[in-house]
């Protein structure tokens, strides 16, 4: 039986083989990766619960069709990377918005990729710095690769850059005012972080100033995210990516997420040339008119709902 099986597989995967090169199946990353000079793409569109086939959070800014920013990197994102043809070795920068499962599982699982690249540059790894309940970015880095206690030990190069690893630079935002977390001048690249509250989670958005554009990642954020807003008063934004987790009414977990009136009124103030909605839970999604009327109650600008591999040019 198990040689049978294992027969099976081979012409399964020569069949596989041949198809390829007579160009009958095409690769997902020929369809999915964005066309424009300039791109945000949407990895994942989902939350933390296994429904339909939204990953988790993840988003990737494209610069002359390099992945040039990585934005979280939640359950799920790991497959949606690859599908995109993203490369490892183009990234300038992770940023991971708060270390929620959703927002960072397949952090390791990119990590773990990216150590068969050929990418020997340094790498800064950006995230928040820690609180009593949640480690920041150092000690989440050291939580997963330290060779000793490390769940994935065999992945230390990355602490030091040895064992053929690029180095990770772990940068951790300030809690309590805007940051400047990353600065590349030959790409005009800027990306700010602006803490938010999340509940007790360290959470922050991110400003990203590319090539005279912007674009913002609200993250998880809930209404008393007063210091978010003010950041970005007068900014008008090329894309706002708002996460659509709650809908409007009681029972909802407020402390940790905007409900869409909420949303409306940040949207308003902000006033991006484009609201993407991202970070889609079926709770919300089922009421999703009712959600959208409760946002042009007080934003009239554009806005879309993402799916997972959605481009949106600025």
């Amino acid at each position: 039986m198990l040689e049978t099986d294992l027969k099976a597989g081979a012409m399964v995967r020569t069949a596989r083989a041949l198809a390829l090169a007579l160009g009958l199946l095409v690769s997902p990353a020929a369809q999915a990766a964005c066309p424009a000079p300039l791109a945000l793409q949407i990895l994942g569109s989902g939350g933390p619960i296994a429904e339909g086939a939204r990953a988790g959070s993840s988003a990737i800014v494209w610069l002359d069709n390099k992945a040039v920013l990585l934005v979280d990197a939640g359950s799920g994102a790991f497959l949606r990377y690859g599908e995109a043809g993203v490369r490892f070795e183009d990234h300038l920068a992770i940023a991971i918005t708060h270390f929620h499962a959703d927002h960072a599982a397949d952090l390791d699982a990119i990590l773990n990729s990216g150590g068969f690249s050929a990418r020997t540059a340094e790498l800064p790894v950006i995230g928040p710095s820690g609180s009593d309940r949640f480690p920041g970015m150092r000690n989440h880095l050291r939580a997963l690769l330290d060779p000793q206690t490390g769940a994935f030990g065999y992945l230390a190069g990355y602490l030091d850059g040895s064992e053929g690893k690029a180095q990770l630079l772990p940068v951790e935002a300030a809690p309590d005012r805007s940051t400047v977390v990353f600065e590349d001048a030959a790409q005009q690249v800027r990306v700010t972080a602006i803490p938010v509250e999340h509940g007790v989670v360290p959470a922050l958005a991110y400003l990203v100033e590319i090539r005279s554009k912007l674009i913002v990642f609200a993250g998880d954020q809930n209404a008393m995210s007063d210091g978010f807003v003010e950041a970005l008063a007068g900014r008008r934004p090329d894309i706002l990516v708002a996460h659509n987790v709650i809908p409007e009414g009681e029972g909802q977990p407020r402390g940790l997420h905007r409900p869409p009136s909420s949303i409306g009124e940040m949207a308003a103030a902000i006033d991006p040339k484009l609201l993407v909605l991202s970070h889609n839970m079926q709770r919300a999604l089922v009421r999703q008119s009712e959600g959208e009327a409760a946002i042009r109650v007080h934003y009239q600008g554009p806005m879309v709902v993402a799916d997972d591999l959605a481009c949106f040019a600025p």
